[in-house]
């Protein structure tokens, strides 16, 4: 039997271009379905932190941080605010970052991991960007995050105990030093089979090329395990 094509991505969801990023990649995914011989994946999300120094309530929104926290010009963070939120919308997402909170982002890693656990990663994945871009909610408390587990069908003690404890803090720092073993500096970045290194929110074609090549090759025989140069 074929191996299917391992997608792993680095991501934070509080980083804009991964949502849209991660659309891409579904919509490359769904063009490619329709092949006579569709590709195979396997898609695994992995932890990275942009602003770990962030704290959990953040006094300010979105332009209040980029502002101060990274000395852009008000009007600098607003005109890229509105460039990002006109290419969410091409991808089909709908940013809001007039309800924006801005949080940390650790603990919601963390949950990510336990999802990742009882087979529901995707879908907390989805769940956390969506909350976070689209309808303002917070992804940095506890309680917030519980219930945001529980909506995917995550059991609520299991998830608390785990956030409470610390469970997979190890996961996600392991997830950021092999980041940074591969070089990783920005997210989002998609290493493809080991061979392929993809960084940003590239259009959908791109992940269309990469995956039928690899699948067209998967009957041919294998090359050396390399990583690419991207990587």
């Amino acid at each position: 039997m074929t191996e299917p094509i391992s997608i792993d991505i680095w991501s934070d969801i509080a980083c804009p271009w991964c949502y849209i990023g991660k659309r891409n990649l579904e919509k490359g995914l769904e063009a490619v379905a329709g092949d006579d011989d569709a590709p195979e994946v396997n898609i695994t999300f992995h932890s990275f932190e942009l602003s770990p120094d962030t704290p959990v309530d953040f006094d300010g929104d979105e332009i209040d941080f980029l502002a101060g926290h990274k000395g852009m010009p008000r009007e600098q963070v607003e005109q890229m605010l509105a460039n990002v939120t006109g290419v969410a919308q091409k991808a089909g997402l709908e940013y809001r970052f007039d309800l924006l909170q801005h949080t940390n982002t650790v603990k919601a890693h963390e949950l990510l991991h336990h999802a990742k656990a009882n087979g529901l990663q995707h879908e907390m994945e989805e769940r956390l960007m969506s909350a976070y871009f689209t309808e303002g909610k917070h992804v940095g408390r506890i309680d917030d995050l519980v219930e945001l587990a529980v909506e995917v069908g995550l059991d609520a003690d299991e998830t608390r105990q785990s956030l409470e404890a610390a469970t997979y803090l190890p996961a996600v720092r392991q997830d950021q030093a092999q980041a940074q073993a591969y070089g990783i500096q920005g997210v989002p970045f998609f290493v493809i089979d080991g061979q392929y290194g993809i960084s940003g929110a590239q259009p959908p074609t791109t992940f269309e090329s990469v995956l039928r090549d690899l699948w067209s090759k998967r009957g041919q025989s294998e090359p050396e395990p390399e990583t690419a140069a991207a990587v």
